[in-house]
C-alpha cells in the first residue's frame, strides 16, 4: 500500500532541491532463498494497484534525476537511490515482480541519460529541473489520490 510520508517526502525533496542547481544504478536487491525440504517458501499473490503505472513513471524520473544530480554536483549524493529504494522496500513487501518492474524503471531513467549525458551542460541542467518537477506533481497527486 502506497505511503503518504515517503511519496510526500520525494515530493519535497524534488521541491527542496529546486533551487539547487555517475553512481552506479539501482540494483535489484537478491533475497535469501534458504528452503528447507520441509517447508516451502510462501507465495504471495501480487495484484496490481491502481496507482502501479504512475508509480513507474515516478521510478523512472528518481532514476533519471539520480543520474543527472551526480552528473552537475560536485558532491555525489545518494538520496534519491535511498529513497527509491525505500519506496520499493515499503510499497512492493514480498512482490517479486512489482519489485522488478519498479526497479527497472529506475534503472532505465537512469540509463537513458547516462547514454546521451557523459558531463554537465545546460541541457542537462534543464532536462534535471523538468523531471524533477514532473516527479514531485507525481508524488503529490499520488498520495492526494490513493495515500492513507
Amino acid at each position: 500500500m502506497i505511503t503518504a510520508p515517503i511519496l510526500a517526502r520525494l515530493a519535497l525533496a524534488g521541491l527542496a532541491l529546486t533551487a539547487a542547481t555517475g553512481a552506479a544504478a539501482q540494483k535489484t536487491p537478491t533475497k535469501e532463498t534458504a528452503t528447507t525440504e520441509a517447508a516451502a517458501p510462501a507465495v504471495v499473490e501480487e495484484k496490481p494497484t491502481p496507482y502501479d503505472q504512475r508509480l513507474i513513471r515516478l521510478s523512472e524520473i528518481i532514476g533519471s534525476v539520480h543520474y543527472l544530480r551526480n552528473l552537475c554536483v560536485k558532491e555525489p549524493e545518494d538520496v534519491w537511490r535511498r529513497s527509491m529504494q525505500e519506496l520499493i522496500d515499503k510499497e512492493t513487501a514480498d512482490e517479486i515482480k512489482r519489485r522488478e518492474r519498479m526497479t527497472a524503471a529506475f534503472n532505465r531513467g537512469y540509463r537513458t541519460f547516462a547514454s546521451v549525458y557523459t558531463t554537465c551542460t545546460g541541457p542537462a541542467i534543464v532536462a534535471e529541473q523538468r523531471y524533477r518537477a514532473e516527479g514531485a506533481t507525481l508524488a503529490s497527486e499520488i498520495v492526494a489520490r490513493f495515500g492513507n
